[in-house]
């Protein structure tokens, strides 16, 4: 996929209302106030909304999703100044530590921190766009929960 592409994508997302409940959409996934898209690889086998792909060269793979990853965050950088960048390791040891359903970490957060290790994210209009980049996928985030 193209730079292009993925910057159609963010925007679809950005236009988009919320869904009201948990579950796939035509690009990954979505819930209450957020909207995540694989932009490339492979699904994340833990993401219950994942669809099964196509068997590939990984190491190819993963150098091409790098190099979305780069050209992407510089279109974004372009266009919204500066990213933050944002590490979701705390996100992920609180999660841990807590029973599922008992954490204090919201949608998309808790998702996206056993997916990827952190986010650039740039406040747009009153939202947190995110662009993450781990092992499996080049994901894209649309969110208006904040980061916790």
């Amino acid at each position: 996929m193209t730079t292009a592409r993925h910057l159609e994508t963010i925007d679809l997302l950005r236009s988009r209302q919320f869904a009201a409940e948990p579950g796939p959409s035509d690009v990954g996934s979505e819930g209450p106030g957020f909207h995540i898209a694989v932009l490339g690889g492979h699904p994340d086998p833990g993401d219950p909304y994942a669809v099964a792909g196509p068997d590939a060269d990984l190491r190819a793979e993963a150098e091409q999703r790098r190099a979305e990853h780069d050209a992407l965050l510089e279109a974004l950088d372009h266009r919204w100044g500066d990213a933050s960048l944002f590490d979701l390791t705390g996100a992920q040891l609180r999660a841990a530590r807590t029973a599922p359903g008992e954490g204090d970490i919201p949608e998309p957060w808790l998702r996206l921190s056993s997916t990827v290790p952190w986010l650039h994210l740039w406040r747009v209009e009153g939202r947190w766009i995110g662009v993450g980049l781990s092992e499996f996928q080049l994901l894209a985030v649309v969110t208006a929960n904040d980061p916790p």
